[in-house]
């Protein structure tokens, strides 16, 4: 069973690092997030320096930071594309990677994850933060917001590719052999009709008065029914080929595409889903 365990997050890890060409901007603390300290602020903000692409974009990167959430076996550096668009858009970015890559508890990831937001808002002084968060990531965001009262600290959610409501992907895993996913405790709580996904999807979808975005795409290989990534409740829930079908974007590609940073960043300004299908 442990080296069944071990080579599934073997796998999972190395297909994150397949997507990290770079380090992360700032130094990463022993959970893998980078740390808010008010020096490291002062030099994002100053590599922040080109303007954003339009006023609404400048707005909303003046009213808050952004946490970019990670997501299962997802390291740091994968998601520094992703920042680094954002930094050149001129918000202050932070990368939180999950405890332990993320296999364990997400109810406990969540926990830690409150802590760090109340990091980011100490060292910024901001009232709230928005959210970006990839796969699992979205999952322990919404379980902060949910159930650890994350609503007041938190002005926008954006998933990437997150399995909501589950994905068949888990749940297949026992059909190959690999019992009930290798042990891996996250996997389980991801599989469709977990006693995990039962208790956060109880009740309102969207709770407080934080503004939900989901994104996802036809060709996600990890969210299956890729339908599973939407929310219900008022959430704008955005299906990249509606807009642009000749789009081909993965799982891990909706951290790097940019059609999809075009949705996110329209998110973060409260702006109307426009996304442009030939940005790079």
């Amino acid at each position: 069973m442990l080296l069944r365990k071990t080579a599934l997050a073997v796998a999972l890890s190395t297909a994150a690092v397949l997507l990290a060409p770079a380090a992360a901007h700032a130094a990463p603390d022993r959970t893998g997030a980078t740390t808010p300290d008010r020096a490291g602020i002062a030099t994002a903000d100053r590599a922040a320096a080109p303007p954003a692409a339009d006023e609404s974009a400048q707005a909303a990167a003046a009213a808050g930071p952004v946490i970019v959430v990670g997501g299962l076996s997802g390291i740091a550096a994968a998601y520094e594309p992703l920042a680094a668009r954002l930094r050149g858009d001129g918000y202050r970015v932070f990368i939180y990677q999950l405890p332990g890559l993320g296999l364990g508890d997400i109810a406990a990831s969540a926990r830690s994850f409150a802590g760090y937001v109340d990091q980011v808002r100490a060292a910024t002084g901001a009232a709230t933060v928005d959210l970006v968060a990839h796969s699992e990531g979205g999952l322990v965001s919404r379980y902060f917001l949910k159930r650890l009262g994350g609503t007041a600290a938190v002005g926008r959610y954006v998933s990437l590719g997150t399995p909501q409501y589950g994905t068949y992907v888990a749940n297949i895993l026992r059909f190959l052999g690999l019992g009930s996913c290798a042990g891996v405790v996250a996997c389980q709580q991801m599989t469709i009709g977990s006693a995990f996904l039962a208790d956060l999807n109880a009740g309102d979808d969207t709770p407080g008065a934080v503004r939900y975005t989901t994104v996802r795409t036809v060709q996600d290989e990890l969210v299956r029914p890729t339908q599973n990534a939407t929310l219900a409740d008022g959430a704008t829930n955005v299906l990249i080929q509606t807009y642009c079908p000749l789009r081909v974007v993965g799982h891990l590609g909706l951290v790097l595409d940019g059609t999809t940073y075009t949705v996110v960043r329209g998110a973060l300004a409260d702006g109307p889903v426009r996304p442009n299908c030939f940005a790079l």
